[in-house]
């Protein structure tokens, strides 16, 4: 069955079509590491594992390439100004550590929530600072090609009326882009959207020597860099937010053309925006989560995982608590309802089809929990449609394999066997009050010709 995706340069849905029949190169913008990643971030890798998943379900080898930002990111919305302070300066005042301590910290930090996520590690996570080489060779061929030129006696950067193609992503133009410019002037700058290769600044805490002076180089060309070295000139899809369409993945494209001479990517992806009780996160108002704020008010990660899974990519993903206890309940739900069945060998030809329907029409990910839950309700029998499901969740990622119930604590295992003794005495009332209390305490009885069943409270 065909896969089909939204290609942000098409601007339509088309058949996906990787360069090789059984082999998709996939790279994705990584972190900034210079804090934690909130759970807008998160929303956006879950949506990357689940079109590498989804990859992977339909038999393709896929090499997922992800970086590691540990230089050159400034802290301005808009990049292309080149102007405000780096990201890892801004930590190393707030903390009083190193830049490599910075790095180091709060790369296990993101990892650490990839895995509480279940999210599969990525083939490669080329960090920024061991690529410096690789960056500069690739300033070198644009320079030699005639797209940079020096802007003042700091900035070396891209000659983006060179590049015939600019906007092509974006759909911006450039006589738009040079009267409607809102950025703060660089001197020498012959348009305000001219990018910075390098960055001459022997001062920068990040400095290595170059052809053009020592410095650092510019948080768009390590992208291009790093993903042509362990992909290839030409990638077959590459995933990022929405807000990286412009400036950054639009200057992805200029650099890496114009160097090449070949098409870069083939199908982009992006992501729309994570919002909080409806509005964008922001400190100031105090709505900025992070996957360790969850788990601190008592949720299971996966249930934000659950809860992604509910969105479709290409529409905002608004999260409140309210949704987050709902995720919760469905995916314990769905837990406690197939953990007990046997796992048959066989799996149900009619939900499969379905499911992959699903998944393959631009991940929908809310269709295809639906077909989750019309499989529970079918009349299939357990040990087929848990061996189904099992198979379903190398997509979803919800661990349904590995899920155990959680044994009960001894104050209500004593309970428990406190009714029992009240039930063979025939006093119904008391043993009554009995099943109220352990609800109480979170734990359901159910009675069965087989015995007592007990269970956590939905």
């Amino acid at each position: 069955m065909k896969i089909k995706l939204y290609n942000t340069l098409s601007k339509k849905i088309e058949e996906f079509k990787p360069l090789k029949s059984d082999f998709v190169r996939q790279y994705d913008c990584g972190p900034t590491v210079y804090w934690y990643a909130h759970i807008g971030n998160m929303w956006r890798y879950l949506i990357s594992d689940f079109l590498r998943r989804t990859l992977e379900y339909n038999g393709y080898q896929v090499k997922q390439v992800m970086n590691i930002t540990d230089v050159g990111h400034l802290t301005e919305d808009d990049l292309a100004a080149d102007t405000g302070l780096d990201r890892m300066e801004v930590a190393v005042k707030r903390e009083r550590k190193t830049p490599e301590q910075i790095a180091v910290f709060y790369t296990q930090a993101f990892f650490k929530d990839t895995e509480r996520l279940n999210l599969l590690q990525p083939n490669v996570a080329p960090k920024a600072t061991d690529h410096i080489k690789e960056m500069i060779e690739l300033v070198k061929k644009l320079e030699k090609k005639g797209y940079a030129y020096w802007a003042g006696d700091k900035y070396f950067v891209y000659d983006i009326a060179k590049f015939k193609n600019y906007g092509q992503l974006s759909g911006k133009k450039l006589d738009e882009l040079q009267s409607g410019a809102r950025l703060e002037a660089v001197p020498g700058k012959k348009n305000p959207f001219d990018f910075a290769l390098w960055i001459k600044d022997p001062k920068h805490l990040m400095h290595w020597d170059s052809p053009w002076g020592t410095g650092y180089p510019g948080w768009h060309l390590e992208c291009s860099a790093m993903s042509m070295k362990y992909l290839g000139p030409t990638l077959d899809i590459h995933t990022g937010g929405e807000d990286n369409i412009f400036p950054h993945h639009e200057n992805e494209i200029a650099q890496s053309e114009a160097a090449t001479d070949k098409k870069f990517v083939r199908y982009w992806l992006h992501i729309r925006h994570n919002l909080v009780g409806g509005v964008k996160m922001s400190k100031s108002k105090g709505n900025v989560y992070l996957i360790q704020d969850l788990i601190d008010k008592g949720y299971d990660p996966l249930a934000f995982r659950y809860l992604c899974l509910t969105v479709h990519y290409r529409k905002n993903f608004n999260f409140t608590w309210k949704s987050l206890t709902g995720a919760e309940k469905a995916l314990n739900k769905l837990r406690q309802q197939i953990v007990a069945w046997p796992v048959g060998k066989k799996t149900i030809p009619e939900f499969e089809k379905k499911f992959l329907e699903a998944i393959n029409h631009d991940l929908e990910m809310p269709r295809a929990l639906a077909v989750v839950w019309d499989l529970l309700k079918s009349n299939y029998p357990e040990a087929e449609k848990k061996a189904t499901l099992l198979k379903f969740d190398q997509v979803l990622g919800l661990g349904l394999a590995d899920y155990r119930l959680a044994k009960p604590p001894k104050k209500v295992e004593a309970l428990v066997k406190k009714r029992e003794a009240l039930r063979k005495k025939g006093k119904w009332q008391e043993a009554d009050k009995l099943r109220q209390a352990i609800k109480k305490l979170g734990w359901q009885l159910e009675d069965t010709a087989k015995g007592i069943k007990l269970k956590p409270v939905l």
